[in-house]
């Protein structure tokens, strides 16, 4: 169901070590992801190579952009299948992580694999513009993160009121994200967000990925994010 050894090798390139229960943990939600694929879609990706750099390595590579401490508050934003949400809960498994997703029955999988997994952890089922106004979620997490195929601006604008004055949003690209970091400065710093790192780098099916790192400086203006049809009409 998944290439360990391409997983162990890919994380080893990230600086990072799989312990062997992690790697049985690792098995099993592959597992567990290609038989629930089968009835629901959540993901065209299912080869063992595919799941192991595109899935898993990309997903816990996510732990050199910011400090995970034990019980740090870290929300996922559009986590669908859970992505990089359940292999960072693998990893570190003290978390205090959310996952939030607008589509309930991912939601649903992604909850029923946490438990069989014998992890704890929250699911949120909302629109990330809806969450982002609520008193209980606005500017209370530690660490935001989100691989959504979403511009860097717009991308800002559901994710940086999540994240408290002092903590990161690490945005999880692809290639050209030097383009789209330009394209967001103005996003950004209105937001109250500051680019404090950059990193690049190639997992083992040869393609680039970026971090962008993003320190929350200033509380984020209380009209930000606004309803999803303005994000989208007049991205900032």
């Amino acid at each position: 169901m998944v290439n360990t050894n391409l997983l162990i090798s890919d994380a080893e390139k990230l600086g990072l070590s799989i312990e062997n229960d992690k790697i049985k943990q690792f098995e099993k939600l592959a597992e567990l992801l290609v038989e629930q694929n089968k009835t629901m879609n959540l993901t065209a990706i299912t080869d063992p190579d595919g799941i192991a750099v595109k899935h898993f390595a990309d997903s816990i590579s996510v732990l050199n952009a910011a400090k995970f401490d034990e019980k740090a508050r870290v929300l996922d934003v559009g986590t669908g299948a859970g992505f990089p949400g359940i292999p960072l809960l693998i990893m570190r498994p003290g978390l205090d992580l959310t996952m939030l997703d607008s589509t309930a029955k991912k939601l649903k999988y992604v909850a029923s694999t946490v438990e069989e997994l014998g992890l704890t952890a929250n699911v949120l089922h909302t629109r990330a513009e809806e969450a982002g106004q609520s008193k209980e979620y606005r500017e209370t997490f530690d660490i935001v993160c989100s691989r959504a195929v979403a511009a860097l601006n717009v991308l800002c604008e559901y994710c940086l009121p999540f994240v408290k004055v002092g903590g990161v949003f690490v945005a999880m690209k692809a290639a050209k994200a030097q383009e789209e970091i330009e394209g967001a400065k103005a996003a950004i710093k209105l937001l109250g967000g500051k680019i404090i790192d950059e990193k690049s780098f190639t997992l083992s099916d040869g393609g680039e990925r970026n971090l962008i790192i993003i320190k929350k400086i200033s509380h984020v203006p209380p009209k930000y994010p606004r309803v999803s049809a303005q994000i989208a009409k007049k991205p900032l």
